[in-house]
């Protein structure tokens, strides 16, 4: 006898909307509270205990708007968007500064190349350390997975904006991690 394969995100999203199923919901939730916290711990710079109130009103949100999800985008996608926001609501409360102007150009001849475990730590500090709008765009594609597509949707910036954000982003990790691991 074969099990049944767990049921898409659309599928509970369908079941929570046309039923009320809190069981589906719950599904929802234990399948992306994991990203959603993670994502939120690096936007908010390693506050644990502020990413995990943003969590929680990231996945209260889309309780409540879950009916107007429009099945246009993947639902992690839609997700991020509330996470996204609610760390933006948090931020303009604290006067922080969202997608600074200020950033430097690339570093040429940066290369891809995979860090060593050990260097872990070093990196989410780094992480840390840039930019609003370059940690939002690099964590909304490396950390949140999503396309870079996803990600201008997810961050209502327009796609270059985005991979210039990500390029950047790229070469000050690199050159900081270069600099601290040489």
């Amino acid at each position: 006898m074969s099990e049944r394969p767990e049921p898409a995100d659309s599928e509970l999203v369908v079941a929570v909307v046309a039923r009320d199923d809190r069981g589906a919901f719950a599904l929802l939730v234990r399948r992306h509270q994991s990203m959603v916290r993670s994502v939120l711990r690096r936007l908010a710079r390693g506050d644990h205990g502020l990413a995990d109130d943003l969590a929680q009103e990231t996945f209260l949100a889309a309780w409540r708007n879950l009916a107007s999800f429009r099945h246009d985008a993947r639902f992690s996608t839609w997700l991020y968007r509330i996470a996204f926001n609610a760390w933006l609501s948090h931020a303009r409360k604290r006067r922080e500064v969202l997608l600074d102007d200020s950033i430097d150009a690339p570093v040429p001849g940066a290369e891809d190349a995979p860090l060593p475990e050990h260097a872990r730590l070093d990196l989410e500090r780094a992480v840390a350390e840039l930019p609003d709008g370059e940690r939002a765009a690099i964590t909304a594609c490396y950390y949140a997975d999503l396309t870079h597509e996803e990600a201008a949707q997810a961050l209502g910036i327009p796609l270059g904006t985005v991979k210039t954000h990500v390029l950047r982003a790229k070469a000050r990790l690199r050159a900081r991690l270069g600099e601290e691991n040489p």
